[in-house]
Order: structure tokens, then sequence, then C-alpha cells
């Protein structure tokens, strides 16, 4: 089984690499084994990074009172169907928060394959979560109202305007749009598929989503590590060494604006370009009475039930001829738990002959080099790698090893057939 393509490698402060397959055959894991490759680290790409203040225009707050901001699009387990998601009112950081009520504000997107009139109305459900820290001092955060819409029977690699807000209010976006994945076959594929990890908000980040924005990819890909909020203290003081700076701090903080910084940074991508994210450490954030990953299985819509999963932390979805399953290793994973036996059901139900191509994603690799995080989950490739290996899986995409926290926010590849 081949599949010819192009990969084009992009390190933001180190220049391009590019390499064209062109007519090329590039083989599968299904006509190995074959003998790894491996490539020094090199130091020339170590940078400086710094994240971008609240004061930048591009992350400052632009809509007026519950008109939607922070807008993003997400796959569903194949191509009829897409997610909408969305912000509306302002989040409060700070010692007496009163969290929104998501009722007063109606979850509708309208759509169409022409601009105007979008014929078609689809709605959802919204939310708020809270960050709560229960130490004298420490500010709490409660988020704006997150929205989730689900659109279905769309049809294949068309492109679809839409609007989202709540018509009663006479709060609604521009009109953006997207185009579906194609159907599922081994001769239909995606153009292209930017994977980026590690991405934080830093200046290099910046550079990269911009370079991201010019190869005009169809689908992103997150593999962990969203916005580094956790570096941060809930007062708003920031390091690169969240251990050495704070080691007094009673609890791990996170300062959750900059969550919403990211989003509307990240708007002008992801409103048109879907994306796919999957849980990394810097999205633990634990709160009061242990709960974690709030801000991440709030702010993201997941295909978890349409895929047969009970859990944001892991599921699937098809992208032309090739099936993706993100995997958490944050969760139990072990033969007795439901992600292993998730897993198990969701590779015997591939079809190679509808999507030849099998990519498995989580954040931390399994193999590498680096010291600080050696054989750091171990224990997850013991429990799970023989069963991706008995299935083909042909490609494997992992962040977490950026050899510095001041590496966040400059790897990404591009994929293009």
């Amino acid at each position: 089984m081949v599949f010819p393509l192009r990969l084009f490698c992009a390190v933001a402060i180190a220049g391009f690499i590019f390499v064209d397959g062109g007519g090329v055959s590039i083989p599968s894991t299904l006509d190995g084994p074959f003998e790894p490759v491996t490539v020094p680290f090199d130091e020339s790409l170590r940078g400086n990074a710094v994240d971008l203040p609240d004061s930048d225009p591009r992350v400052k707050r632009r809509v007026k009172g519950f008109e939607p901001e922070q807008i993003s699009i997400s796959l569903s387990a194949n191509y009829h169907s897409v997610w909408i998601s969305w912000i509306t009112g302002e989040s409060q950081i700070g010692y007496n928060i009163k969290p929104l009520d998501p009722k007063t504000v109606a979850s509708v997107v309208r759509y169409g394959m022409i601009r105007q009139p979008l014929t078609h109305e689809a709605t959802g459900y919204s939310l708020v979560y809270n960050q709560l820290y229960p130490f004298e001092g420490l500010q709490n955060y409660t988020s704006g109202i997150i929205h989730h819409v689900r659109l279905t029977g769309l049809n294949p690699n068309t492109l679809y305007y839409y609007r989202c807000g709540d018509p009663s209010r006479q709060a609604w976006s521009k009109v953006d749009s997207f185009k579906t994945m194609p159907v599922s076959g081994p001769r239909n594929y995606p153009d292209r598929i930017a994977v980026v990890g590690d991405l934080g908000l830093t200046y290099n980040t910046t550079t990269t989503i911009s370079h991201l924005i010019s190869n005009k990819p169809d689908l992103v890909l997150l593999v962990g590590d969203v916005t580094y909020a956790n570096l941060y203290l809930t007062n708003g003081t920031g390091s690169d060494c969240y251990s050495c700076s704070f080691p007094q701090s009673p609890i791990h903080e996170t300062y959750q604006p900059r969550w919403d910084y990211w989003g509307r940074f990240m708007q002008n991508l992801v409103s048109k370009v879907p994306i796919m994210v999957v849980e990394g450490n810097h999205e633990i954030e634990e709160q009061a009475r242990g709960q974690t990953f709030a801000a991440y299985s709030s702010r993201f819509a997941f295909p978890s039930e349409e895929s047969g999963s009970s859990s944001t932390f892991y599921y699937s979805f098809d992208a032309g001829g090739i099936h993706f399953i993100m995997l958490g290793a944050y969760i139990a994973y072990n033969k007795s738990e439901d992600q292993y036996k998730w897993l198990e059901r969701d590779l015997a139900n591939v079809d190679r002959s509808k999507t030849p191509w099998l990519v498995a994603t989580w954040h931390p690799p399994w193999y590498s080099s680096y010291k600080a995080h050696y054989r750091e989950v171990e224990c997850m490739r013991v429990a799970m790698e023989e069963l991706l290996y008995s299935y083909g899986v042909d490609i494997v995409f992992n962040g977490h090893i950026s050899r510095s926290m001041l590496m966040k926010g400059q790897i990404e590849f591009i994929i293009t057939h």
C-alpha cells in the first residue's frame, strides 16, 4: 500500500526544510519493518520564547456584549458532520466571581453552501467552567459561556458558509466558511494537514501560525500543550520554569485568561480550518477537589460520542483515507481500563480499504533520548505498543520533547499529498 505525498517541515527560527516526494511512493509500516532513522538535535535551533503580553492587540477582546468570539471548528467522526464552538460574555478572575448563566444565551449556527441566505440552522449546548483554588490569596476564574453546536448531513469536500450566535439578542458573528473532509477512500485525502505541538502563545507561536496560514492547511492537529497557562500564578505573573520561580506555591496555579488570549489569537485560523486537539501535561491544571483538565475538556468540542468514546481524552475520526486515533497519556490506559478497551474496538472497526492510512497521536513520546523525560511513559508503551503494532499503525505524532521550554511554539509539520 503506497500513497504519494510531500513532507514539509518547518522550524520557526531556523528557516524551513522542504522534502518533496513528487511521484515517489512512500512505503507504509505494513511494508516494513525498517531500520529506524534518528537525527541529532541541532543546538542552533534553541531560541528564546517570549510570551505575548495581555496588551498585544491580537489577544484583546474585540467584541461587544454577547457577540461570539474565540470561534473554532472541529471534526466529527466522519465528513458529514463538524462542530462549531465559540464563547460569549466575559470571563472573570478575582476573589468574588459570579459565573454567567449558560441558559441566558442561545447556541445557534446558521449555515449553507452559499453566503446568503444561510438556509440551514442547528442548535447545540453551552456551559461555563470554573478554576477554583481553596487557598487564601489565590484568585479564582470563571469562563465566558462556551457554546458547542454540531452540524450534520454535510456533503464531502464542500465549502460551507456559517455564522454563529444568538438570534434573540442579534448577537451574531460575521459570516465565515469551512470545507468538509473528502469521503473516505484510498484515493481521497485532505490536500494539506498541519501538525503542531507544544504551541503556547509566544512570538514564536505567531511566526508558526503565520506560516501555517500561508500554507492553507485543510486540517490542524495539535498534539498537546496548548496555552501554557500553568506557567503563571493566578495574579498573572509568569515564568518559563514554574517550580524554579514559585517553589512556595501551595498548589500548581494557572492564569486562565491565557486560554482566552489563545482562543482570540487562533480564531483567524481555526474559525476556517478544523483543529483536533489531544491533551498534554500542561493542560492538567489541578484545582479544588482534585479536578483537572477543566479548560481543555470545556473549551474544545470532541467527536468522543461519535467515535464510541466516553472521554474527551481519547477519540478517533476520519479525514478522507486517513483514520486518526487520539490517545490520552494522562488517563488510565492499561488493558483493564476503558481507554484500552475502546482502542481495541476502534482498531478492529478500521476498514483499510476505505482508510488505508492509520495515524495515532498522543502527547509524550514512548521513545526519546531526552534525559528530563526519559522513559516517562514507559508504562503506556508497555500497555499499548503491541496492540498498535498488530494493527499496522503507519505514523505516530507526539509532542512534549522540545529540549527546552525555550522551544515552545516553534515546531510544525505540514503534510501534503
